[in-house]
């Protein structure tokens, strides 16, 4: 289950790595990740491992964001065919409590938006 939504968007302090990509599972030897076995200098493998971290913890903050604003969406009253937290929760794979603190997230999320 993920993370409850930050109450602040978070401050990063590094700019996200391009995320290269890899080949299509079945295809990926398990031992390759983007190519970071073949960076010999530790220098090097750090910088690049460090930007991978920061670009996935970016797109999965992200997609939390997006998580957030759908179920709000599903949870509209206004909406002729809303879900209750509890149908979101099943849908998403969360606790039915998760799941109002992420619609609420969202309604905050979309407020925000201009």
């Amino acid at each position: 289950m993920p993370a409850p939504p930050p109450d602040e968007p978070s401050r990063r302090h590094h700019r996200p790595a391009p995320l290269f990509f890899e080949p299509p599972t079945g295809q990926a030897d398990e031992e390759h990740f983007f190519a970071l076995e073949k960076i010999t200098d530790p220098r090097e493998l750090l910088g690049r491992a460090t930007e991978l971290a920061v670009a996935f913890q970016a797109a999965a903050d992200r997609s939390v964001e997006f998580q957030a604003i759908a179920a709000a969406q599903l949870a509209d009253p206004r909406r002729f065919d809303s879900l209750p937290a509890a149908a979101i929760a099943d849908r998403a794979g969360w606790t039915e409590d998760y799941a109002a603190k992420m619609i609420e997230y969202g309604r905050e999320l979309q407020r925000r938006r201009p």
